[in-house]
């Protein structure tokens, strides 16, 4: 279907929204902005975007309303709050919320629109900025099928591996899901390269003997040179990892899912945050076994 004679509003225009909003620019939609600063505003002004004043102003105009938004209460917010998304959403509208919640709140969410006559999606994303940058993120999405259909072409502008997972809330539990293995992973690299340095090994030898094997992966790939040049610039944040392992321990409370690696993780993550290296990339998590060992994992030449 062609969307390209609609208007799309995009609310949220961080380090995963701007980039997605420039991409739909890119690709010939009309956009509306919202974000509570100006700058990143302003700068999709300047692409061809026009800036509405709320949420609300926002929805009245918009024939498809895009929110990307770091955490569930900034999404309640923003759709049921003052001058919030509901206040000016019309019936007949789709509503795609693209935030990584929990997904108990993709049905509250669904449910308040659902009563303004308006269709929802949750489609969270996975790839980090530089996937939401050159338009290859992944794009997990709960919710009908047939305006998952519907919304095909907007998806593609902005992600390549796009895949409807099943209901409303669904898209979040492929997230979170996501987010656990992408963790215990990480969790996994920073143990076994502080294992490997304590006991004399080169790790980047270690990392190329065991690239190829059952145990390589594609966040080692992605990680382990960031690792050993100790770039912890971030991509994902350990503060954004930390609160979606949080959505998985409340998600996976209400469905009496056994989580006790998610938690070791989690407590990990806490205590990153407690050093200082909150805003560290989610790979800096390896300095929470190099600070119980004492070393620093680097290159040696």
């Amino acid at each position: 279907m062609d969307n390209k004679s609609k208007k799309i509003g995009i609310v949220g225009l961080g380090v995963m929204g701007k980039p997605m909003a420039k991409n739909l620019i890119k690709n010939g939609f009309s956009l509306l902005v919202f974000d509570i600063k100006p700058e990143p505003v302003q700068e999709l002004v300047d692409l061809g975007a026009e800036k509405r004043d709320t949420p609300a102003a926002l929805a009245a105009d918009a024939d498809i309303i895009i929110t990307m938004l770091p955490n569930s209460p900034h999404v309640k917010a923003v759709v049921a709050g003052e001058n919030g998304i509901l206040e000016g959403i019309k019936p007949g509208s789709v509503y795609i919320d693209m935030s990584s919640v929990s997904p108990i709140v993709s049905k509250e969410l669904c449910e308040m629109v659902a009563a303004k006559g308006v269709e929802m999606l949750d489609a969270p994303v996975s790839g980090g900025e530089p996937k939401a940058i050159d338009g290859t993120m992944s794009i997990m999405v709960g919710g009908k099928k047939e305006v998952f259909d519907a919304m095909d072409d907007v998806f593609h502008a902005m992600g390549r591996d796009v895949t409807l997972v099943g209901e409303i809330g669904s898209g979040n539990v492929c997230k979170l899901a996501n987010q656990i293995m992408v963790a215990l992973h990480l969790a996994a690299v920073g143990e076994a390269m502080v294992f490997a340095e304590k006991a004399g090994a080169d790790p980047e030898k270690v990392y190329q003997a065991i690239r190829g094997g059952l145990a390589g992966s594609t966040v080692l790939d992605a990680k382990m040179d960031r690792i050993l040049d100790r770039n912890f610039k971030p991509g994902g944040p350990i503060w954004m990892h930390t609160k979606d392992m949080l959505n998985v321990r409340d998600a996976a409370l209400a469905c009496d899912a056994p989580i006790p690696l998610s938690t070791m993780v989690l407590e990990a993550f806490k205590a990153c945050k407690c050093d200082g290296h909150v805003n560290d990339d989610h790979c800096g998590i390896i300095q929470y076994w190099e600070k119980l060992a004492n070393v620093t994992v680097k290159r040696r030449s």
